[in-house]
């Protein structure tokens, strides 16, 4: 028996059928994702560099310029777009599709590892990563509290949170947004500075030689052996005070 047959024999059966095909295409069709475009993720791969305490005119000529010039060669690249801000560059740099990103963002390391020593000392190293398009935030937790202060905030959730969140099923990134470190700032008196025949070099060169920590050696016996470790880091007020910048002979 062909469908027409049954549909004429059995007129009630074939109209539930074609009534269960209708609701079925609805909710089918509702449930249907739906794109403009293919999902074609484009080769990304993005170059952050920390300059703390830099204008963004120092961070635009002394980082972004730099490594903007020793990129520009890598073969495929479509556009490179470049921010700088206070304290911080961000390149992203997108290639041809026909591009593999992880042969892309490898020429981009061995250019940019070859620019190190041209960067300023002060910068931290820059951070060379893919960028993925569906790597969006899914949810973010804000964190305020009575008692405690941002930077006391920031440090409870590097303690205790982002460790247990990286755990968790399906999480793939924890990241800790508008936060604030602990830091010391030095004001200089320019004219006791002026008054001493010292500059702010001078300073900056003390602080780096005192604020550091140095292997001590070992200490062996003949049943023990024990590495020895000076506390040697500044961690008050009183400690960056008490710290000698030249001496009059």
């Amino acid at each position: 028996m062909i469908l027409s047959d049954l549909s004429i024999t059995r007129p009630v059966l074939a109209s539930v059928l074609s009534l269960l095909l209708v609701a079925f295409g609805l909710v089918s069709f509702d449930r249907l994702p739906l794109r403009q475009f293919p999902d074609i993720d484009p080769p990304v791969v993005s170059i952050d560099t920390t300059y703390r305490g830099a204008a963004a005119a120092v961070v635009e000529t002394r980082i972004t310029q730099v490594i903007e010039e020793r990129i520009a060669g890598v073969e495929g690249i479509r556009t490179v777009e470049s921010t700088s801000e206070d304290g911080r560059s961000r390149i992203s740099i997108e290639f041809s599709i026909d591009r593999d990103v992880d042969s892309a963002a490898n020429d981009i390391r061995d250019r940019v590892s070859g620019i190190i020593d041209q960067l300023p000392i002060e910068a931290d190293p820059p951070e060379i990563q893919k960028v993925d398009s569906n790597d969006d935030v899914i949810v973010w937790f804000n964190l305020s509290s009575e008692r405690m202060t941002v930077p006391e905030l920031s440090d409870y959730a590097r303690r205790y949170l982002v460790d247990r969140f990286s755990v968790l099923d399906g999480v793939a990134r924890v990241r800790v947004g508008g936060e604030q470190t602990y830091a010391m700032r030095v004001w200089l008196d320019r004219h006791a500075l002026a008054a001493r025949g010292l500059t702010v070099a001078d300073v900056e060169d003390a602080l780096r030689a005192e604020n550091i920590e140095l292997p001590a050696g070992e200490v062996e016996s003949i049943n023990r052996q024990m590495t020895v470790r000076l506390n040697s880091r500044l961690d008050s007020v009183e400690d960056f005070r008490d710290i000698v910048i030249d001496r009059v002979a």
